[in-house]
């Protein structure tokens, strides 16, 4: 007898709001309703182990078929099944209180694009997205009759007994046509199947099977090809892989298959740098099978790049990018990661607050650490071919959330310095520091070779002091974070004193600003819109006069925070030092006591001079290149004091 039942007040509104304005991703129907076969026959497995009343088997099956006339698609299984009491609460009555309040709130967003199927168990439910019926015939191996549950996803559903002889589960859906650019045509073609398994079930423990045709040619009496003419051969082919590759023990995987995994999955031509392969038993337990790329993906500092691992739970692919899986730092390694343990209901859902999914983000972070780390000791030259590529990366990492994770990573860091070929660590940096070096010295500059001609190497190439050379745009930034390395602080090159020039040269200088105290007050004055200061310099030796910025925002930084987008108001306080044993300071001075007009062409010149070997930009390039004119042909007016003229003096 038939019997016409009502959903529930809430569980009508929810199906309405779920179909119509909550989900674009339509295909996940056919992983839902996969993934729920196997539910059932893992529940009818695990039964049958300890309930002698029921039949002992290892011939489970998901079977997939496709009526293209009549615009059905049905998926079986010989799981569990339903009795009637289970049809009726379970496909009668959707999820739990407070999911129509949630998903109201989704709407409300305009969340378009979100996967929560599963977070309050509507996964069947999917099935009306796509179909405009659903028919189900259960049977349950404890009881005799078996069941059939029909509906079109509105007011209400009808049950009623049904011919089935074996246990298990049959759902068939009848498709919508298209409609308002919905392709459901696509869903009945068996490429489509095969891809929807292949991307979300691939690896199920379970064969699932579709029926297919293939053309056969029919033969004569005699055993020939009689042209033309062919038999359709109906057969069950499995259209899952089931074996993962992650499934079978590491001894017997070898490196070839794992570059091969790599390159097909990931659409790389080239073979990995490091696979690492963690198999994590215990209170939570899964795998992971991680890859670091040879080379940077072309888009890897792009907004269109999304970070991520696959994610699988139960052998059902769940996500393509899972995002809370791996830090931003580490966004170029990619992979997978497989849980038994993870619920289904609840890893479908946004998946941010997952506590699991916390904790096994935070063993793959430090066993990727681990590997880089045990690479750097072992084998330098692989290390470095990684920096080289993912080390600015890391130099984010250090930046990131205010240095949270500085002691983590800055064993990792290498940095080119003036005096070496290799690139170094922190660690063998300060080693090889001289006992009266204070500070671990550094500078930003385009290149090792432009460091070390700027001005402000003079002393300390004097003195053979090595320097960190800084390229990359967030170096002065991480340094900021880092602060100190081992208890030495970091000083830069082009900022404040670097302490290394004794007392009685220090005292020497500081006679000679006194002696030229009026000079220097006319030049500040002259630079007063440019500079903060204008000092004779401890630091250069050889070149005339170079610019230094006050603690604090440096000029790299300057330049880093110019090109961002939005209005900048942030400047470096920029400090013009002249070199005071260099004969331009004496010229300086006599133009000073001879023409005090004539100074503020000169002053102009000095500064705009070491704006360009700052890297800096001139505001007015036409202006300081008139000056330096008018400065050229002065001084070739001027008596040309030959060799023979000072012997003769």
């Amino acid at each position: 007898m038939k019997k016409e039942l009502e959903f529930k007040t809430e569980s009508k509104r929810l199906l309405d709001l779920m179909i119509h304005s909550i989900y674009t991703n339509k295909e996940i129907f056919l992983r839902e309703l996969i993934s729920n076969a196997s539910d059932a026959i893992d529940k009818y497995h695990l039964l049958s182990l300890t309930d002698d009343t029921l039949e002992k088997t290892n011939e489970y099956e998901i079977h997939i078929e496709v009526d293209k006339k009549h615009r059905k698609i049905s998926i079986s299984d010989n799981g569990i099944g339903m009795t009637y009491d289970e049809l009726v609460n379970n496909l009668g009555t959707i999820a739990k209180s407070g999911t129509l309040e949630f998903l109201q709130k989704m709407k409300e967003k305009e969340v378009k694009e979100t996967d929560l199927i599963g977070q309050f168990g509507v996964g069947f439910y999917s099935s009306f997205m796509v179909s405009k019926k659903v028919q189900v015939i259960t049977k349950s191996p404890f009881s005799e009759t078996a069941y059939k549950w029909v509906s079109e996803g509105e007011e209400s559903f009808t049950v009623e007994e049904a011919k089935k002889e074996s246990r298990g589960t049959e759902i068939t859906l009848t498709l919508r046509k298209n409609e308002d650019e919905e392709d459901y045509d696509s869903f009945l073609e068996e490429y489509k199947i095969r891809s929807l398994v292949r991307k979300y079930s691939d690896y199920v423990k379970y064969p699932i099977t579709m029926q297919t045709e293939s053309q056969k040619p029919r033969l004569d009496e005699e055993g020939k090809e009689i042209e033309d003419e062919f038999d359709t051969i109906i057969q069950n082919e499995t259209i899952n892989t089931r074996t993962p590759l992650w499934n079978k023990p590491k001894s017997e995987v070898t490196d070839e298959e794992l570059n091969e995994f790599y390159k097909s999955t990931y659409f790389d031509y080239t073979d990995p740098a490091f696979n690492i392969w963690l198999n994590i038993e215990g209170a939570l337990t899964y795998r992971a099978l991680l890859f670091i790329p040879s080379k940077a993906p072309y888009n890897l500092y792009s907004e269109k790049y999304e970070k991520g691992l696959q994610l699988y739970a139960k052998d059902v692919f769940v996500m393509d990018k899972c995002k809370d899986l791996i830090p931003d730092y580490l966004r170029f390694v990619k992979g997978l990661v497989v849980s038994q343990d993870l619920s289904l209901n609840i890893s479908r859902e946004i998946l941010q607050k997952n506590t699991q999914l916390k904790k096994i983000a935070t063993n793959l972070e430090k066993k990727i650490l681990s590997e880089l780390e045990k690479t750097l000791k072992n084998d330098r030259e692989k290390y470095v071919k990684f920096f080289q590529e993912f080390g600015v990366n890391l130099k984010y990492g250090v930046y990131d959330n205010y240095g949270e994770k500085k002691e983590l990573i800055q064993d990792l860091l290498l940095f080119k310095t003036v005096n070496k070929d290799e690139m170094v660590t922190l660690k063998e940096y300060i080693e090889a520091m001289p006992k009266e070096q204070e500070f671990i010295l550094f500078g930003s500059s385009s290149s090792k070779e432009a460091m070390k001609a700027s001005p402000q190497m003079d002393l300390v190439k004097s003195k053979g002091y090595d320097v960190l050379v800084l390229t990359d745009e967030v170096d002065e930034f991480m340094i900021s974070i880092l602060h100190e390395y081992d208890k030495k602080q970091f000083k830069s090159i082009n900022q404040g004193d670097l302490n290394i020039v004794d007392e009685t040269e220090k005292e020497s200088i500081k006679n000679l600003e006194t002696e030229n105290q009026d000079l220097l007050s006319t030049l500040k004055e002259i630079l007063k819109d440019e500079v903060s200061d204008v000092k004779l310099s401890t630091r250069l030796t050889d070149s005339p006069v170079c610019l230094v910025s006050g603690e604090g925002l440096s000029f790299e930084m300057e330049k880093v925070i110019n090109q961002m987008p939005g209005d900048k108001t942030m400047k470096a306080d920029k400090i013009l030092e002249i070199n005071p044993k260099h004969a331009l300071f004496q010229a300086i001075e006599d133009v000073y006591l001879t023409s005090k007009a004539e100074l503020a062409n000169y002053a102009s010149v000095l500064y705009n001079q070491a704006l360009l070997i700052e890297g800096l930009p001139i505001k007015d390039p036409v202006s300081f290149s008139n000056k330096m004119i008018a400065l050229m042909i002065k001084a070739s007016k001027s008596p040309v004091h030959t060799d023979d003229d000072e012997q003769a003096a």
